[in-house]
């Protein structure tokens, strides 16, 4: 059996964003056991030059609700990008998951050879559908969970690799 571009995309943006939810409840059960304003984890960064937290978590849920739409053929849907709180981050990734639920296999599955162009700083990229899933989509959406569980883990949240990986 091949791998289509729906299982390539959306089950695995969904688990990674529950993983994703899951590391948050414990960053806020940290914050709240330790008395730590959660403000401080939500703003945090693991250089100056790098964003704080919540815009690490702000990007991967645009990274895949964006790939979600534009390979299903559909509008984006825009969000604020105005989190400030854990509840607000959950909500986020909340919003998106239910988008995620709503797009179909017969929507992704034929988008491989699909074009997608997108406005990158001051410039249109053009991608075929399934590089722009394998060779920029998954590496940004893993990159910003990434920093994000790092940003958490340098600030003394005890997490670990099976937070990231979920369990199985």
């Amino acid at each position: 059996m091949s791998l289509n571009m729906y299982q390539a995309s959306i089950p695995v943006f969904i688990r990674m964003l529950g993983n994703l939810s899951t590391i948050l409840d414990k960053a806020l059960a940290h914050a709240e056991a330790k008395k730590i304003d959660p403000a401080i984890f939500i703003n945090a960064r693991l250089t100056p030059d790098m964003f704080p937290l919540s815009r690490q978590v702000q990007i991967a849920t645009d990274m895949v609700k964006g790939c979600a739409a534009r390979l299903a053929g559909i509008e984006v849907p825009s969000y604020e990008d105005n989190e400030t709180t854990f509840a607000d981050l959950q909500a986020r990734i909340a919003k998106t998951v239910t988008f995620l639920q709503s797009v179909s296999d017969g929507q992704i599955n034929g988008s491989e050879e699909r074009t997608v162009t997108l406005k990158l700083r001051d410039k249109e990229v053009n991608f075929i559908g399934q590089p722009y899933l394998l060779d920029f989509v998954l590496p940004n959406f893993y990159f910003h969970i990434t920093a994000t569980y790092a940003i958490l883990r340098h600030n003394g949240v005890e997490i670990g690799k099976m937070d990231y990986l979920g369990s199985y």
